[in-house]
């Protein structure tokens, strides 16, 4: 039954993080290519999710990889998972 419970299909996204100005928050930018139903040209559509971030550990421009959780508040359903890349800092 545990093993069960552990490969449920959660569904993962990485992003780059646009903004940690909140507590344990941070807002990722998600982008993706599709193709434009009559045009046929390739276009980049992009969303921005807030996501949980318990250690406060993420910083604006770094990429991440968020999954899907419980609703923790009114906008936050996903969480941080690990830090892919950390942003150069200038």
């Amino acid at each position: 039954m545990a093993e069960q419970e552990n490969s449920k299909n959660v569904r993962s996204l990485t992003g780059k993080v646009v903004s940690d100005k909140m507590n344990k928050t941070v807002t990722v930018l998600v982008e993706r290519r599709a193709k434009h139903p009559l045009y046929g040209k390739v276009i980049r559509l992009s969303k921005k999710y807030h996501a949980h971030d318990e250690e406060n550990a993420c910083n604006e421009g770094d990429t991440v990889v968020i999954e899907e959780c419980r609703p923790l508040s009114k906008s936050k359903t996903w969480k941080v998972v690990r830090v892919v890349e950390q942003a150069k800092v200038v």
